[in-house]
């Protein structure tokens, strides 16, 4: 149901009969800039209830949607009290959002879902994924049902469902609600496709095509299930790694570790990207859509200094040795010989560079809104999430280095016994 807001001097009879005769309606928000409701109160006679939608260029539409209860019963037709009246008033601004967008049927998941992943493709870089989960995940149980009626014990259920699913085909545990860690890994997977869920259908009720968020908002995710990153390479590994890539992998490689790009950011990287005078590297296709601006070392620098070195403007930096340029899942191979040749065990994937080069530089002292920033993330939310422990073991081993030390310690030949 949707959440009724209140409003003391329009949700009794008593209080609205207090409210003086006037022609401009008293006006509640019900969703703020895009639906009111309004109360009209006559010279006599019994008020008329109003809905006011925003129609754009601050213009609105008034619709009267019913008589207030101010003398008779409200029977939820005829005469309405002021909770029915926000009930209708958002199934209308529900029917004509259908209505401008061609549907007259019912809204479903599946129609939900088709919106969202539309604009993810026109807006985002994240759409395949966001796909890939809604075709699996999302459409097979809940793509028939009409949004309007979804509820907080579905979704629950649902999601819980999700965590209990047997191992997909490519996973290498057979019985995954068993094993405390893959259920876990389960729980993770169930909460990010709850994510994309919850996306899909607050952007439609943001666009007023559904009359509440209620349902899915209180669905609790699965909580302690996110865990930190904990596979990176060291400087030393790194090398190895580096040694052991053929020459035009090695470059690829090098770009992400002193960059922590993901690898669809790099490939598309153009000679113009690079700034050499302020030493950044602009990503201008990203996950998030957004340009970003990132930071580089000197090595950095020197690195892609050598790589714009006689190019045009609109030269793909980073290619295949045969001049192509870096095709879908070509990095697979190519990084598990280098880990090979390189003695890196366990092996890493590419995406392992960039939380190497997060790692090693929270290590190194840097500060989290920086590293997040370079990332592409938003805020620090992430970065703590999955490298915070790295923070947490620099600072502890920052003051036992620098903490002062006032000689307290009397020298002593006594040794406490192990235990």
């Amino acid at each position: 149901m949707p959440r009724t807001v209140r409003d003391a001097s329009l949700e009794s009879r008593t209080a609205r009969s207090r409210l003086k005769a006037r022609t401009k309606p008293h006006y509640r928000a019900l969703e703020p800039g895009t639906l009111h409701l309004g109360y009209r109160k006559p010279l006599s006679g019994a008020g008329k209830w109003l809905a006011r939608h925003y129609v754009g260029e601050q213009r609105y539409e008034l619709e009267t949607i019913g008589t207030a209860d101010d003398f008779s019963d409200a029977d939820g037709v005829a005469i309405l009290n002021y909770g029915q009246a926000q009930a209708l008033a958002r199934q209308r601004m529900v029917d004509r959002a259908h209505a401008a967008a061609g549907k007259h049927g019912p809204l479903t998941v599946e129609d939900v879902m088709d919106s969202y992943l539309s604009f993810l493709a026109t807006n985002r870089k994240s759409v395949n994924d966001a796909r890939h989960r809604a075709e699996a995940f999302i459409l097979p149980e809940l793509g028939k049902i009409e949004v309007e009626h979804l509820t907080t014990e579905r979704l629950t259920k649902w999601h819980a469902d999700l965590a209990a699913l047997p191992a997909r085909a490519w996973t290498k545990s057979p019985r995954i609600t068993k094993d405390k860690e893959a259920l876990r890994r389960r729980q993770a997977s169930a909460n990010r496709v709850l994510i994309i869920l919850r996306a899909a259908l607050s952007r439609a009720w943001r666009d007023g095509k559904i009359s509440s968020d209620t349902a899915w908002r209180r669905v609790e995710p699965f909580r302690g299930v996110t865990i930190a990153r904990t596979r990176y390479l060291t400087i030393a590994e790194a090398q190895r790694l580096i040694n052991g890539c053929l020459p035009d992998f090695r470059l690829l490689v090098e770009a992400a570790l002193q960059t922590g790009c993901r690898l669809g950011e790099l490939v598309r990287l153009e000679a113009r990207d690079f700034n050499e005078d302020v030493g950044t590297l602009a990503i201008r296709q990203s996950k998030s859509g957004k340009v970003r601006h990132v930071m580089l070392t000197e090595e950095g620098v020197a690195l892609f200094s050598r790589l714009v070195a006689g190019r045009r403007g609109d030269e793909i930096l980073l290619r295949k040795a045969d001049g192509t340029p870096w095709g879908p899942s070509q990095q697979f191979e190519r990084i598990a010989d280098a880990c090979r040749r390189g003695n890196i065990s366990p092996p890493i994937g590419f995406h392992g560079l960039r939380h190497t080069y997060a790692s090693l530089a929270i290590m190194s002292g840097a500060p989290l809104l920086a590293v997040a920033r370079n990332l592409g993330h938003r805020d620090t939310k992430m970065i703590e999430a999955h490298y915070g422990h790295l923070s947490a073991n620099y600072m502890a081993d920052s003051i036992r280095t620098h903490a002062p030390r006032f000689g307290m310690v009397e020298p002593t030949n006594v040794s406490a016994l192990k235990r």
